[in-house]
C-alpha cells in the first residue's frame, strides 16, 4: 500500500477544525490531502467513536489512508485499529498522545467535576487502561511513529509540578509507546504542537518513509 491520503484527529475539548493548520501544511509543503475527522470528544463513548472513526475510514480509505491523532486523537487511532486489524490505513503518527496513562486525565477523573469534563472516550482509552497494555497487536502490524512536545507550557504542568519533561499536559514519559517504530521529542507545547511548521514536517517524514529526520 502507497497513498498520500491522510486522516487527521483531533483531542479532547478540540473541534476537528483545529486540525486545519496540519491539513493545509501537509498539503501545500508536503505533497498529502489532507482529511480531517471530527467527533464528539466529550459526550460521545469510547465504543461510539471508534466506530465513527472506522466508517470514516472505509469511507475515505478506498486506496488507503495514513491516520494522524492529536492528544486523545493518536489514542482514538490506536484504539480503531486494534478493534478493526484490516482496516486500510498504512502508517500512523500520534503527537502529544497520552499512550501511557496521563497524570493530568487520572487528576481530573478523581473529581466529580474533573469526571463530567472527561468525558466517556478519554476514561475508557487513557484512564481506565492505557495503550501500552492493549496496542502491542497494533504496533506489530502497522509503523507507529510518535512525537511528544518538551515546552512546558501548560496548565497541567504548573498544577501537577511533572517531573521530568513535558508539553504543559502530557509528560514526554506517557508518550513512549512500547512497540512504536519511531519516537521524537520536539520543544513544542501541547495545544502549539498541530500548529508547528516543524511538527507538520516530521509528521510528513514518518508518513513518507516511516522515520522521522533528525536533521530538521
Amino acid at each position: 500500500m502507497s497513498t498520500n491520503a491522510v486522516i487527521l484527529a483531533h483531542g479532547i475539548w478540540m473541534p476537528g477544525s483545529v486540525m486545519w493548520f496540519m491539513k493545509r501544511h501537509l498539503e501545500s509543503e508536503c505533497g498529502f490531502e489532507g482529511i480531517t475527522f471530527d467527533y464528539p470528544s466529550v459526550q460521545g463513548t469510547l465504543d461510539d467513536n471508534v466506530a465513527r472513526l472506522a466508517e470514516f475510514v472505509e469511507e475515505h480509505g478506498g486506496g488507503g489512508v495514513h491516520l494522524v491523532g492529536h492528544s486523545l486523537g493518536g489514542v482514538l487511532s490506536l484504539r480503531m485499529l486494534l478493534l478493526n486489524p484490516d482496516a486500510p490505513v498504512e502508517r500512523v503518527v500520534c503527537l502529544g498522545s497520552p499512550l501511557c496513562g496521563s497524570r493530568a486525565a487520572q487528576f481530573l477523573h478523581g473529581h466529580d467535576w474533573g469526571r463530567i469534563l472527561l468525558g466517556n472516550t478519554i476514561t475508557g482509552a487513557v484512564v481506565d487502561e492505557a495503550a501500552e497494555s492493549w496496542a502491542t497487536p497494533v504496533t506489530e502490524r502497522r509503523e507507529v511513529g510518535v512525537i511528544a512536545g518538551s515546552f512546558r507550557l501548560g496548565v497541567s504542568g504548573v498544577v501537577l509540578d511533572y517531573e521530568g519533561d513535558h508539553d504543559g499536559t502530557v509528560t514526554v514519559a506517557e508518550t513512549r509507546l512500547p512497540g512504536a517504530k519511531d519516537h521524537l521529542v520536539l520543544p513544542v507545547n501541547h495545544t502549539g504542537m498541530v500548529l508547528s511548521r516543524r511538527v507538520g514536517d516530521q509528521t510528513a517524514a514518518f508518513l513518507r518513509r516511516g522515520e522521522f529526520l533528525r536533521d530538521l
